[in-house]
């Protein structure tokens, strides 16, 4: 793992660490020890007041505030994403994910969006620079939320509405869109297959990394690489591969527990 000990100086060192700051923590590939010459050094900070510069830029989320402060910064060549969130927002995006709002029956997208879910699941994996207590509270509440559960079942859902479309495609002739619509569905089963084990990242660049590192008994990673690299696949045949995997991802839905 990349030795990320001298960030939160280097970052005090150019006044981007506020007095208020409750906690620094490095996000994304680095804290996953995933990361490439290329990959970008993703950092948030919880404060207490918004964070404001002459270089700053915002992002807007459901949130009261709306506004989340961005700073970019390179460092030795390489590009640092400061992310600047109050702890009102951390607490409103874990709110979000309790079991009362998972028992209105709401889809995840409907009570998350994609970069607050992404807040949410990178809580859990992120290396603390400071404010290691915090965060750690911070994981015990998301831990006892209902987020697992809402991921799962927004996974399985997704997987259901394209096993969905590849009957239909496949009964009106139109194999090629059905061998698309098989490979999501496979990847939302692989998702939701994950997210039961606590593996909740979707995204799929990165959806082989996490095969590995959890390796479920269900879907060994051979087996998963196997089925993504579609190794069994016959041009002349396409329909029984596009089965194949249509079963196999029914297979997997049924044995994942929301």
């Amino acid at each position: 793992m990349s030795d990320l000990s001298t960030n939160l100086g280097e970052l005090t060192a150019r006044g981007l660490v506020p007095a208020d700051c409750r906690a620094a923590f490095v996000v994304g590939s680095f804290a996953r020890g995933w990361a490439n010459a290329s990959s970008d050094v993703d950092m948030y900070l919880v404060c207490d007041q918004a964070w404001r510069s002459a270089t700053n830029g915002v992002e807007y989320l459901p949130l009261e505030p709306a506004e989340v402060a961005t700073e970019v910064v390179h460092v030795g060549g390489q590009r640092w994403e400061l992310k600047y969130w109050l702890e009102a927002q951390v607490d409103q995006m874990i709110d979000k994910v309790s079991w009362a709002s998972f028992e209105t029956g709401l889809p995840t997208g409907q009570i998350l969006t994609t970069w607050e879910e992404e807040f949410v699941e990178r809580m859990l994996t992120c290396r603390p620079l400071t404010g290691e207590d915090w965060v750690l509270r911070q994981r015990a509440k998301i831990t006892s939320s209902a987020f697992r559960a809402f991921v799962v079942a927004d996974c399985l859902s997704n997987a259901d509405d394209c096993l969905e479309d590849v009957m239909g495609q496949l009964a009106s002739g139109d194999v090629e869109s059905a061998l698309l619509s098989v490979r999501l569905g496979f990847g939302h089963a692989v998702d939701a297959l994950l997210a039961s084990q606590g593996e909740y990242g979707r995204a799929p660049k990165w959806r082989a990394r996490r095969v590995r590192e959890v390796n479920p008994p269900l879907l060994p990673f051979e087996r998963y690489w196997a089925v993504e690299t579609m190794r069994a696949f016959d041009p002349a045949e396409p329909r029984q591969w596009i089965q194949e995997i249509a079963d196999l991802c029914k297979s997997l839905s049924m044995e994942v527990e929301i």
